[in-house]
This record gives structure tokens, sequence and C-alpha cells, in this order.
């Protein structure tokens, strides 16, 4: 029999974190769906899941608190066995001009992305070193690579995903561990709801947004065997933008 497979998605009740579960399902994993609190988005996605195929589980936890991770991570190794990929996919944003903004907003998005990484990242290591195997894929954004007005925290918080996932690739490779990053650009998720859409396209090449699912997809296919020996890397997936 084979060995249950299993990818963790942290912020997976929707968007990019959604159609990640749906293709990770879709390539055989049993797909932990994390949420912050939205359950009812969390039961959709896993009903996608299901309806591709796969299996999964919803587990209900905040990445930037220690204590709720710590809990969550032993309970899901202990049900399931073991983490085979992690994808770091869990941010918010709260945009505003940095001269404005307050030190909530500030910490708030530094705390999900980098201090979720930490979080997320650090326990379930142990467990893929054990295994001399695993795949961890952070989400960052185009916006931690090019300057974006208006976002000086969000910016902080991706460019920084970058650089400790790029330093973590070189410590764990000789373990068969590889960590790779995403940074999309302009994608049809909730997060751009309010953004000038017409304005942004003008600056993409392609001349238009990014679905999820095509993030997903080289998501997918960072995790695979086909991307053996992928590790360190940054993959832009933005229409061009940069």
């Amino acid at each position: 029999m084979d060995k249950k497979k299993v990818a963790l998605i942290t912020g997976a009740s929707r968007g990019i974190g959604r159609a990640t579960a749906v293709e990770m399902a879709k390539a055989g994993y049993f797909v932990v769906i994390n949420y912050k609190g939205n359950a009812e988005a969390a039961a959709e996605t896993l009903k996608l899941v299901q309806e591709a195929g796969g299996a999964g589980e919803t587990v209900k936890f905040d990445v930037a608190d220690s204590a709720q991770t710590s809990e969550n991570i032993s309970s899901i190794v202990e049900r399931n066995g073991s983490i085979n990929v992690l994808v770091n996919n869990a941010g918010i944003t709260a945009d505003g001009l940095f001269m404005m903004m307050g030190e909530d907003e500030w910490q708030s998005v530094i705390d999900t992305t980098l201090k979720g990484f930490y979080n997320m990242t650090k326990p379930i290591l142990k467990e893929m070193i054990r295994a001399r195997s695993g795949s961890i894929v952070s989400v960052s954004s185009v916006a931690g690579i090019m300057p974006n007005r208006g976002q000086t925290n969000y910016s902080a918080a991706k460019a920084g995903l970058i650089g400790a996932s790029r330093s973590l690739s070189t410590e764990v490779a000789r373990f068969g561990i590889r960590v790779n990053i995403v940074a999309p650009g302009l994608i049809e998720t909730d997060m751009i709801k309010n953004a000038p859409i017409a304005e942004i396209k003008k600056v993409i090449p392609m001349a238009r947004a990014g679905r999820p699912e095509e993030v997903a997809r080289v998501i997918r296919f960072l995790c695979s065997d086909d991307a053996s020996y992928i590790t360190g890397q940054t993959i832009g997936i933005n229409g061009g933008m940069c």
C-alpha cells in the first residue's frame, strides 16, 4: 500500500490557497486546509477537494499564534502520520501610506506572513528532516520584489519571506528537503477586489490578471518529483510585470 502523502496549506479557505488545495488533491495528497475564521469557506474548499477526487480535513488556527500553531501541527501529525508538503500561503493586507500607518497595521501583516512562516515551518521541518524528504513552498508577491506605493508593510513581509526561504533552502537541502517561493502578481482573488484593476492592467504586459489556479499549478509542480533539483528559487507568476 502506498504511504499517505499529506500537504498542509495555510490560508486555504479561498483564493490561491483554495486553488492549491484542489491541485494538491489532484496530485494524490491528503490535504489539510488551514483557516483562521471562515469555517464556511474552508468547508467549501474541502468540498472542492473531494470533488477533485481527493480527501482532506479543515483545521482552524491562526498561524501568527505560536501556541495554536504548535498544538495543531502536533495533532495533524498524530492523525495523519506525517506532513510531506507545506505551503505557507496565509497573508493579509493593511494598505496605506507609511506616514499614516499605525503600529497594528504594520505588525499584523508582518506577524501573519513572517511569524507565521516561523511558527509553521520550524516544527514541520523537524518532521521532514526525520523523513529525509519534503517540500516547502512559500507564497510571496511581486510586491516583495518591486516597489508598490502604499504597501510598505506588505512589501516588507513578502520580501522577508523570500529571504527567509532562500536562506533556509541552503540549510536543509542536504536532508532532501526543497524550499522554494512563488511571487504572484495581480491575481483574481478577494485581496484585489478594491484595487484599480483597469489601471493596474496597463503595467502588465499580458494585460490581464492571473487566475488562482495558474499559481496553484506552479506550486504543485514545485512540490512534485519533476522539480526534484529545484530549491531556493523564486518563481514570478505575474504576466511579465518583472
